[in-house]
């Protein structure tokens, strides 16, 4: 029976501990220039609805690196950009390649392609979740926590697709979740719900103090996504006040890590001091994207 991964609910704590575990040694074997081309013969099928740097390079890279072959799939260059159903290209596409990742605008469209595709659907991206990111950021806190147990992840900023996808991390987990949002900016109730009743620690702060203060990691993100640009002035100013400054990390633990999933916005969600300063992790994040979607092509195809 296939597997899809469109949010880490898809996966159960055990199964989520071996892909972070797999990472890892798909990491170190990287690094020490040792073959692992676990996935000769197979390709991977690239449908972008929204423009990537990491998304795209980090799955093209991966599969190279593991034996196999990536293809970039524009949806204007497709049919489904003039009009074919998506449950018909998932259905043609599934003949062609091994799996299929998508990066659309709708959460609703990956579902849909996932029902009716035969091969493994993998979300790179959504309005709703953003998991690849977040198994990045597992394997990231993981590599400096050791565990990924009461560590405790202050999220300052939009509650969007990966603050989503970290509440279903912290079902995992273990996360304690701490969630500084504008009101009206707050993650949706029903994927609240979803995450408590999973097992997720989750609070919510007023501020982005309270969200911070002895926090073992900072995390935050654009506030204007892209789609949202209509909004850029009226989200600006309702962001005021989250912007993740050194005044902000000071309230932390004294070896507190510094989070964002890029690209950044400096002087908007985050200054270029704390970007650039002594506790980002930011670049180590933007690598992980590579291992960690290397163990998750590994588990679906392998």
């Amino acid at each position: 029976m296939k597997k899809d991964f469109l949010t880490l609910l898809d996966v159960d704590a055990g199964e989520l501990e071996a892909l972070l575990a797999e990472a890892e040694r798909l990491k170190a074997l990287r690094r020490e220039g040792r073959s692992h081309a676990l996935l000769q013969g197979k390709s991977l099928g690239m449908i972008f609805e929204k423009a990537s740097t990491r998304t795209r390079v980090s799955f093209e890279a991966g599969m190279h690196d593991l034996g196999g072959h990536a293809l970039f799939l524009n949806p204007t260059d497709l049919q489904i950009g003039r009009g074919e159903l998506a449950r018909d290209t998932a259905r043609v596409l599934s003949r062609y390649v091994s799996a299929v990742m998508i990066r659309a605008y709708k959460h609703t469209t990956i579902e849909e392609f996932a029902r009716y595709a035969s091969v493994p659907v993998i979300n790179g991206l959504s309005d709703i979740a953003h998991p690849c990111q977040v198994l990045a950021d597992l394997m990231t806190l993981k590599e400096h926590f050791s565990s990924l147990k009461d560590v405790r992840l202050a999220w300052i900023g939009d509650g969007n697709n990966v603050c989503n996808s970290l509440l279903m991390a912290s079902a995992h987990t273990g996360l304690d979740l701490r969630v500084a949002c504008p009101p009206g900016y707050q993650p949706p109730q029903w994927i609240v719900e979803e995450a408590l009743s999973h097992g997720a620690r989750l609070t919510f702060c007023k501020t982005a103090e309270e969200a911070a203060e002895g926090a073992h990691a900072i995390y935050t993100d654009v506030w204007v996504s892209m789609g949202n640009e209509a909004e850029r002035e009226a989200r600006l100013r309702a962001f005021q006040g989250y912007t993740i400054a050194a005044e902000i990390v000071n309230r932390a633990e004294p070896d507190a890590i510094v989070m964002h999933c890029l690209p950044a916005h400096r002087g908007e969600e985050i200054t270029d001091e704390v970007i650039e300063g002594p506790q980002s992790v930011v670049w180590d994040q933007a690598e992980n994207r590579l291992h960690a979607q290397k163990a998750l092509l590994v588990r679906l195809l392998h």
